[in-house]
């Protein structure tokens, strides 16, 4: 069966394969550790879902517009202005079907074969590929933890040529949990100021923040605001996962262009879907502050844990929920008479001989990381942190 050349460049999502993979192992009676998927544990609110099923008995169950319906529109632009000081109108907004399709339907919409876009490494798996789908080409910029895995602003400029027509912003970061200072965006921003090119901001962890002020490029250079396109969603800060609910805003122009694509694949996100939506931005925020100050407290016990282990070392995460914990301690060593050789290989031991399943850090664009996601509960990390410790007693 013939396929297109287009998926010869795309791999699956090894963070999906893992936690299926995990999942599959579990529902065995497997006792494993899954600590692969960046998935909140917590529920949705109970006010979101309440809102979800008045929508239900009100029969609001049909299409809307594409862009999606005008009060949520109206409501995302008022959460833009309020927590971003970012001023939108609800024709430059679009809502769909999650952040990911955003930011898919952004690249299909701007992107032409031959064009660039500029992804700082480490990155969110989907960025490349989404770029590559689209006929483009991802420009990988280098970050180092030691610089908090904020991109050399001069790396930036040399990434720059005529064809560069976006550079994603991720902050707090996937995998590293990292949050740009206002230094690293303000170097950001010089970068890219003589040039025309596109910033998407992906703010999907913007609300899943421990130390410090969470800033975004506006806050630093408002002149560069007429070309910015912010992508977010409910997943993370209000655990609405499952209900896929992202939206996206920007010049009317790139909004026009991703509503074309989504009017020819999904048309409109759920209805009702989006009056949960709705409810959730207009809500109280005390569900997010309890949520944020429990995974401040895992983060702590687990990123701790690590480092006590010996052989791995782990930066602390500012943001999001993620440990992207540096093992280059332990390949090299060898393990039933092997040496292991990369964290592609340490993340198979750990899940098929230790249970525990974390995300290797190649796919990331940062060979020699592991990635621990700790969105499961104290109990669940400190066991995970055990058999760590077995694994590294395990290794010769």
């Amino acid at each position: 069966m013939k396929l297109a050349r287009r998926l010869q460049a795309i791999k699956p999502s090894p963070t999906l394969a893992l936690n299926s993979r995990a999942k599959a192992l579990a529902a065995q009676g497997v006792d494993v550790v899954v600590l692969a998927a960046g998935e909140p544990d917590f529920d949705t609110p109970d006010y979101v879902k309440q809102a979800a099923v008045d929508a239900l008995r009100a029969g609001f169950t049909k299409y809307t517009p594409t862009v999606g319906i005008p009060e949520l529109r109206e409501a995302i632009c008022r959460k833009l202005e309020r927590d971003n000081g970012l001023r939108f109108t609800p024709e430059q907004v679009l809502v769909t079907a999650g952040g990911k399709q955003a930011l898919y339907n952004f690249c299909q919409a701007v992107l032409d074969e031959g064009d660039e876009v500029i992804v700082f490494a480490p990155y969110w798996v989907s960025y490349p590929d989404m770029v590559r789908l689209a006929g483009a080409t991802p420009v990988i910029v280098n970050t180092r933890e030691e610089d908090g895995f904020a991109p050399d602003p001069d790396a930036i400029r040399r990434a720059l040529t005529p064809r560069t027509r976006a550079i994603i912003i991720n902050s707090p970061g996937n995998p590293t949990g990292a949050v740009y200072s206002r230094a690293a965006l303000q170097g950001i921003a010089d970068a890219v100021r003589g040039h025309d090119c596109l910033i998407v901001t992906d703010d999907i962890y913007e609300k899943l923040i421990y130390t410090g002020e969470r800033l975004g490029i506006s806050d630093v250079a408002p002149d560069l605001v007429p070309r910015l396109v912010v992508v977010n969603g409910m997943s993370k800060a209000y655990s609405m996962t499952g209900w896929r609910m992202g939206y996206a805003a920007g010049p009317r122009p790139v909004i026009n262009g991703m509503q074309l694509v989504q009017d020819q694949s999904t048309s409109n996100a759920s209805s009702i879907a989006q009056k949960a939506a709705l409810a959730a931005l207009n809500g109280p925020t005390d569900t997010i502050a309890t949520m944020v100050a429990e995974y401040r407290a895992r983060r702590d016990l687990f990123v701790n844990g690590l480092n006590a282990l010996g052989g791995i070392r782990c930066r602390m995460p500012e943001g999001a929920f993620y440990a992207f914990a540096d093992v280059r301690g332990l390949i090299g060593r060898a393990y039933k008479g092997n040496a292991v050789t990369s964290s592609v290989q340490l993340s198979e031991i750990l899940l098929d001989d230790f249970r525990v399943a974390g995300v290797p850090g190649d796919p990331f664009g940062a060979e020699g990381y592991i990635r621990f996601s700790f969105v499961t509960s104290r109990e669940v990390l400190q066991k995970g942190l055990t058999r760590l410790g077995d694994l590294v007693k395990a290794l010769g």
